[in-house]
């Protein structure tokens, strides 16, 4: 067991996919705010980085059964309890619908929605047990606004907005709360995976300027999207708060197009989208020059 009695100690955190982008960050910026956190994710030797005394390293697979349940296991015997779970590990498969194989949209499920809640089914035991816990699942704007070129990873996102909602007020009874994060454009190589994914799925030729303008808006995002810092600061914020809500959205891009859906008819906001995507492809062609 841990000494709490540290002034600095505030409780222990899970924070998955935490070799990079919004996953890594999160994990310094919780360990400089005085948690206890254990930094897990499939690629040990992208996070060497993070350890100290605050952070602990531990290898995750959350498409493995073994992984999540040792993982689980080596928490429960360092800590005997878990006071934050923040669900980041995740991925985005990205094509047209049409192009994307079913074996990569079953994948792309796999991971982002039936790994995580693997995790999860796992960890409320405990927090079911200490009466207290906060579950942070870290979405997308996508989650409630789909947009082409991206419909599975839409679609996996939009099914963890209603898997966090059924959760929320199925486990508020036990003092577990649960809250959702919907980040927009962020720099991280997150941006680079889902090109790759885009060129993958690339095998029929009427998609192909849909495959360049989305290599393009990618590219604008590695540009002009906020840092991962951002969305970490806007988790350790729910993480510290006594009553969360249940919805946070950043940068500022998530916030726009979330009020413009609920807004907007489906029709005018489809033109709002097609748009903006428009317009950040120019803003990529020009910069490019």
């Amino acid at each position: 067991m841990k000494d709490t009695s540290k002034s600095y100690y505030r409780g222990d955190v899970l924070v998955t996919g935490a070799s990079s982008g919004i996953g890594k960050a999160t994990a310094k910026r919780l360990a400089a705010d005085g948690y206890h956190v254990f930094a897990a994710a499939r690629r040990l030797e992208k996070m060497t980085d993070l350890k100290s005394e605050r952070i602990t390293v531990l290898p995750l697979d959350v498409t493995n059964e073994e992984s999540v349940r040792s993982l689980v296991e080596t928490i429960s015997a360092q800590a005997g309890r878990l006071d934050v779970l923040v669900n980041n590990a995740g991925y985005g498969s990205h094509g047209a619908l049409e192009a994307v194989s079913l074996e990569e949209a079953k994948y792309q499920f796999e991971v982002n929605v039936f790994g995580l809640m693997s995790l999860t089914q796992l960890i409320l035991p405990i927090m079911r047990k200490q009466r207290s816990g906060k579950i942070i699942n870290v979405s997308s704007m996508v989650g409630k606004v789909s947009v082409p070129m991206t419909g599975w990873y839409c679609a996996s996102k939009h099914a963890l907005e209603a898997l966090s909602d059924a959760l929320r007020l199925e486990v508020q009874q036990f003092g577990i709360k649960v809250v959702i994060i919907e980040p927009g454009a962020i720099k991280t190589e997150f941006n680079d995976i889902a090109k790759d994914k885009v060129n993958q799925a690339s095998s029929i030729e009427a998609y192909q300027s849909w495959i360049e303008t989305w290599n393009k808006i990618l590219e604008s995002s590695n540009q002009t999207g906020a840092e991962p810092e951002v969305i970490a600061g806007v988790i350790a914020k729910a993480v510290r708060a006594k009553q969360p809500r249940s919805r946070y959205a950043a940068p500022f891009d998530s916030k726009f197009f979330l009020f413009l859906k609920w807004l907007l008819s489906d029709k005018l906001f489809d033109r709002v989208v097609l748009s903006e995507i428009k317009k950040r492809q120019k803003l990529v062609s020009y910069s490019s020059k």
